[in-house]
């Protein structure tokens, strides 16, 4: 009786050891927090914006492919969203420092709170130390496409005010959902993150 007792109780503690590694394991691939860094390399209709500050600014030859594109119903834009992640599991607070591999990083982007086009970026490593690891997505679209409402300006003042010589990510978020990698398998967060500029954000 006295060996069964003991059995019992040692299978307790080892499940107990192993509900509290899974429930660790989990709230800490949870703990990562996301952020809009910078808008770079910002082109619309093959006019790199970098270094415009307004509509006034911009060159004849920029104002001949600028509403040639319009004319055709078309203002593709390019540009690199920075995405900042921050993984605060670096030992401190009673965390156990470690990394965070995310295999697989859905989003989705508004340009002020319209939703337009979708996508993912893969395999992307955030070090447990506390700081912030810069995550850049690419972005193509067609600003016409979901703006078509907009005057010729209003879309040339739009592009200006995320890419320009001025330009920020302010009018950007991204609605994101992680899938982590973790030593029980791959896990997808059950809901999505709106990463914005102005603050760290997780689920």
């Amino acid at each position: 009786m006295k060996k069964i007792t003991l059995l019992i109780s040692i299978l307790a503690v080892a499940l107990l050891i192993h509900s509290c590694s899974v429930y660790n394991a989990i709230t800490n691939a949870q703990r990562l927090k996301f952020k809009l860094g910078s808008v770079d390399g910002f082109s619309l209709a093959g006019v790199n914006l970098k270094s415009i500050s307004s509509i006034n600014n911009l060159s004849a030859m920029d104002i001949i492919k600028l509403t040639s594109a319009f004319a055709k119903n078309e203002m593709p834009a390019n540009f690199t969203l920075n995405v900042l992640a921050k993984n605060p599991n670096d030992g401190t607070g009673g965390t156990k420092e470690s990394s965070a591999l995310i295999k697989n990083l859905d989003w989705r982007l508004l340009i002020d709170n319209t939703e337009t086009i979708n996508g993912a970026v893969q395999n992307i490593n955030v070090p447990g130390v506390g700081q912030e690891t810069t995550i850049p997505v690419g972005i193509s679209l067609d600003l016409f496409k979901f703006f078509s409402s907009s005057g010729y300006e209003d879309l040339i003042n739009l592009a200006l005010a995320l890419g320009g010589q001025n330009g920020s990510s302010s009018r950007l978020s991204l609605k994101v959902k992680p899938t982590v990698e973790t030593f029980l398998g791959l896990m997808t967060y059950p809901g999505e993150i709106t990463v914005i500029d102005k603050e760290f954000r997780d689920q």
